[in-house]
């Protein structure tokens, strides 16, 4: 039974997997906090990896622990070609349990701001528009996910 659209995975190479990778990151990355998640960045040239640590004391139910991830998951997935290479790890906390994907999403986007991996969001219209050219939407829905893209 094969499906009309292509499952979209996230690839191995895009993820922090092995015991010993998560303790490099844990030991030598710059941490920065939310009520929702910590996130762990350890700097490197190769392309983005992500990490995750949701555990039961998150949610007891696997079900929930899985929507964080997944959350989590394709935000990084949508601000792959806008993220600084290195590794990611998101520890998620219990306040992330009762959050909506929109805020764990706005979460995660702040602390990689904050963390400087994700250039800082400017204000739309701090340059005037150039003389003749039409304006474009920023955040165009992207046509496979109707979900907005972000404007790195």
């Amino acid at each position: 039974m094969s499906s009309a659209f292509p499952r979209k995975r996230f690839p191995r190479s895009a993820r922090v997997r092995t015991r010993a990778e998560y303790s490099t990151v844990f030991n030598g990355a710059r941490r920065v906090s939310d009520p929702l998640m910590t996130l762990h960045w350890l700097k490197g040239d190769a392309p983005a990896r992500l990490g995750m640590a949701v555990s039961r004391k998150v949610d007891t139910r696997a079900v929930g622990r899985n929507r964080i991830k997944r959350v989590l998951r394709d935000a990084t997935r949508h601000l792959l070609p806008c993220l600084a290479g290195g590794d990611f790890v998101v520890v998620a906390r219990s306040a992330a349990k009762t959050a909506s994907n929109q805020q764990i999403r706005e979460a995660f986007e702040r602390l990689l701001r904050r963390a400087g991996a994700l250039p800082a969001a400017g204000a739309d219209g701090t340059m005037p528009p150039r003389k003749g050219a039409e304006p474009t939407p920023l955040n165009a829905p992207d046509a496979s996910s109707g979900r907005a893209e972000p404007a790195c």
